[in-house]
């Protein structure tokens, strides 16, 4: 059996250390791979492009909320992620999956209950937390919100996540390494798909689904 890769991204110590004690305890070879932040996270997804999942805190530093999932199922498509997070409540669940998670793990969770989460999203199915009973989404508004979310591409979602961190066009060119006309029609298409007018108001969007403590 061929060494299994998964990056841990938690900026509290002691919970990395506790998940890579969960998970380097599994049955087989493994490398873990820690992250501290959102960059840290992305730059481990980089360098280890065969990786085979990663545990996401919610809430860590670099990007707020979903975003983060966001911009990180867009940019590496291919890696599941599962979501790491306190607030375990099912409207922070579901919110979650529908934005491209496989997963969620409640960091109340046991060692054996986060074992079986990981080996269930390894075997290509979705986990989620024992007690989360699947729902709809109770807020209209956010329910259109998060359809419209799910209509961009790859792209367009890491653009939309870059935008929501106060980045200018020009940076945001560089570090695509696309030109600027490429990123404003970029810019425009996401207007368009969530039905805005401006970029300062693309972003009051995106936060309306970070509401929700993470």
């Amino acid at each position: 059996m061929n060494e299994q890769t998964i990056i841990i991204a938690d900026d509290h110590p002691l919970f990395r250390d506790a998940l890579r004690q969960a998970v380097g305890g599994m049955e087989g070879a493994r490398a873990i791979v820690e992250a501290g932040d959102y960059e840290a996270a992305r730059a481990a997804a980089k360098t280890n492009p065969d990786a085979d999942l990663m545990l996401l805190d919610l809430a860590m530093p670099g990007i707020s909320g979903f975003s983060g999932l966001m911009s990180l199922r867009a940019e590496f498509a291919g890696l599941p992620i599962i979501i790491i997070s306190a607030t375990d409540d099912p409207t922070t669940v579901r919110r979650a999956l529908e934005l491209g998670a496989s997963g969620f793990i409640s960091k109340s969770a046991g060692i054996d209950e986060i074992r079986r989460g990981v080996q269930t999203v390894l075997a290509g199915d979705i986990a989620t937390p024992a007690s989360y009973q699947e729902g709809r989404e109770a807020d209209p508004e956010i329910a259109e919100l998060i359809r419209r979310l799910q209509t961009l591409t790859p792209q367009q979602s890491r653009v939309l996540a870059m935008v929501s961190e106060g980045l200018l066009n020009k940076q945001i060119a560089y570090e695509l390494g696309v030109s600027e006309a490429t990123v404003k029609a970029h810019v425009s298409a996401i207007l368009l798909k969530l039905d805005v007018d401006s970029r300062t108001q693309a972003v009051i969007q995106l936060g309306k689904i970070n509401m929700a403590p993470v």
